[in-house]
């Protein structure tokens, strides 16, 4: 099955550690490529994080699955010597440094260039190769803090907040790995390869379409609203007798809907709520009528409620309930899976389907520098070619 993945004939180096290269690096992993990740001597700063079973990092399993390590000391001259001569047997190189890293270390765009013009060179940093925050560095939080996130996160009345997920970080990942797969069509068709540059603060504020077309419209900054929306109600989390659900009735056919629910007619003739506008507008009164009705019955009432009038819907899950969703299960998303040292865990696989079927998982897990034998495959080959 893995030799029919897209991506089946295609080799990547990774020179990448946390977060946002490491999850472009799994995304073209998942399709079938080969990713050779190539650690500094003492790893990834990420298999130090915890959770740790029998010592392995679970949250490094989950970015680098499928891929093998190499560890080497990119600034001695026979180490970089082996780097070089993996990625001129590679398509891609992947790298997440700071601009100017990698060129300092004699593995930039400006070396591979002349020698291999159709490799594929994804540099992923904050704030872009060029320009004059260039040189600065940056984490997911600082990036959604610079680019606008968490000034519409959280309560209206409440201190800045981050998105609970690293949006910032996996965002620029899924831009490098799309414009990747998109380079190397062009490659195929006979073009060139070229240097790739992948800001994590322009793919944040590049997702937030909806909060800059806002703005570009208004003149105004779109503004901190908790679960609610600017211009849709009701359209937010509300609590019932003995917990919380999320409704949202985004058009005027499913607000009909919601006043029959809550049997309420008489919502429907409310000058506040005649509209979709009309109701963001008037949404803290609308919350208070609906809440007051809603938190004296229970949540299942509600939802199943809700599911046969066909407003989506659902509970405030937490990740366990998320994980054991009937949905879950259909599209086959947890797998099992050994991290070295035979400890038994899970992992969620890549969601996509593909002709029916989800995408094969590849469930190997590097140990730090365990396949040295590529540096000698890679090493032999470009000896031979000269």
């Amino acid at each position: 099955m893995s030799s029919k993945l897209p991506l089946a004939s295609i080799k990547v180096v990774e020179f990448c550690q946390v977060a946002a290269g490491p999850f472009c690096g799994l995304l073209l992993s998942d399709y079938g490529a080969d990713v050779v990740k190539v650690e500094p001597r003492e790893g990834d700063s990420l298999r130090q994080w915890p959770p740790l079973s029998g010592g392995y990092s679970e949250n490094f399993a989950s970015l680098n699955r499928g891929k093998r390590s190499v560890a080497l000391d990119l600034k001695t001259p026979a180490d970089l010597e082996l780097a070089r001569s993996l990625v001129l047997e590679a398509e891609v190189l992947v790298e997440n440094n700071r601009p100017g890293v990698m060129q300092r270390l004699g593995l930039g765009w400006d070396w591979f260039e002349s020698r291999k013009p159709s490799l594929v060179y994804c540099s992923i940093s904050a704030f872009g190769q060029t320009g004059p925050r260039a040189g600065e560095g940056g984490f997911d939080l600082t990036i959604q803090a610079a680019a606008g996130v968490m000034s519409v996160t959280g309560e209206a009345d409440g201190a800045p907040v981050k998105c609970g997920v690293p949006i910032a970080d996996f965002a620029a990942g899924l831009y490098g790995a799309f414009t990747i797969s998109s380079m190397l069509a062009r490659v195929a068709a006979g073009g060139a390869g070229g240097h790739i540059d992948v800001p994590m603060f322009g793919t944040t504020l590049a997702i937030a379409a909806l909060q800059t077309s806002e703005y570009f419209g208004t003149g105004a900054n779109p503004r901190k609203l908790g679960s609610a929306h600017p211009r849709n109600a009701p359209y937010e989390a509300f609590r019932a007798l003995d917990g919380w659900f999320a409704i949202a009735a985004g058009n005027n056919r499913l607000w009909e809907a919601v006043c029959g629910v809550v049997e309420n007619p008489r919502l429907l003739e409310d000058p506040r709520f005649l509209s979709p506008t009309l109701r963001a507008q008037n949404q803290g009164a609308l919350k208070a009528l609906l809440e007051q009705r809603f938190m004296i019955e229970p949540l299942a009432r509600w939802l199943q409620a809700f599911a046969k009038a066909g407003v989506p819907a659902s509970a405030i899950n937490g990740y366990a309930e998320a994980l054991a969703d009937p949905q879950t299960a259909h599209l086959q998303l947890v797998q099992d899976i050994d991290l070295p040292g035979a400890t038994h865990t899970s992992t969620v696989g890549c969601p996509v389907w593909l002709d029916g079927a989800p995408v094969p998982l590849n469930k190997s897990l590097p140990l730090l520098g365990e396949h040295t034998q590529v540096l000698r495959e890679a090493e032999a080959s470009r000896r031979h070619d000269a």
